[in-house]
């Protein structure tokens, strides 16, 4: 299969491909002949578990060591669910950061007039509350 194929397959871009080749996730293909790439079932089943990793959130070096955990049948599921409940509480972090971060822009826009004047307290808190308030009458 070419990549082109391999990529609509799998849901992963062509370039993705490339990259995760190029950083050694996915082995590099076969080449044909004609010098196209040409991708196997396992190729497939391993972009699909790449594809899946991402969709979680798992970083690139996470992936790299599911991948290696994956292939190691002598592994203990112990050692997965580890680097996974890991990956839960980094998510877990962010959603609580997100959250906060929702909530000031959320007091930022309610603090906003939103009218034709140019004093704006969502660019004053971005700047660090230092501008200079002008107000002119209209």
């Amino acid at each position: 299969m070419q990549i082109g194929e391999a990529a609509k397959a799998t849901g992963v871009s062509a370039k993705m491909i490339r990259h995760y080749e190029a950083i050694g996730l996915v082995p590099a293909a076969d080449r044909r002949e004609s010098n196209y790439r040409d991708y196997s079932g396992s190729d497939l089943h391993r972009l699909g578990f790449i594809r899946r990793a991402r969709d979680l959130g798992f970083s690139m070096d996470e992936i790299r060591d599911l991948l290696k955990l994956w292939s190691d049948t002598e592994r203990s599921s112990a050692d997965v669910k580890a680097l996974a409940e890991r990956h839960v509480a980094e998510l877990n972090e962010k959603i609580v950061m997100l959250q906060a971060m929702s909530r000031t822009l959320g007091a930022l826009v309610e603090a906003c007039e939103g009218d034709h004047r140019p004093h704006c307290p969502i660019l004053d808190d971005l700047e660090g509350g230092k501008r200079r308030r002008t107000h002119h009458v209209s």
